[in-house]
């Protein structure tokens, strides 16, 4: 069985039925971010799917992925997207190795 079922991310707009007040307000949030602004709402779609990947949520991962594709997104900017998003994610990792090195050093003076 797998742990992540893809028949639940139609069921999102439900989290309104356990908290009304905070998921509508979410979704007023949500649905406000993604309109379009200084950035399009392809290029928001595009970056929401680099994040659903540095993320690791399969729910935004294939929502992000079909909604690129219904805006004109190619397989090789989604891909691009992508691999910006891991270079951030691993590039932030390692510059917390800063601290480590810092933490040594400051036990071994």
């Amino acid at each position: 069985m797998a742990y992540y079922n893809e028949k639940d991310l139609r069921k999102f707009g439900q989290i309104t039925e356990w908290s009304e007040e905070l998921g509508t307000k979410f979704f007023d949030y949500y649905g406000k971010v993604f309109e379009e602004g200084a950035l399009t709402s392809r290029e928001k779609a595009l970056i929401a799917l680099a994040v659903a990947h540095t993320e690791q949520c399969p729910y935004c991962i294939d929502a992000y992925t079909t909604d690129t594709l219904k805006r004109g997104v190619t397989k090789a900017e989604m891909m691009e997207a992508i691999h910006v998003g891991a270079a951030i994610k691993s590039g932030a990792s390692l510059v917390h190795g800063v601290m480590m090195m810092n933490k040594v050093n400051k036990l071994d003076g």
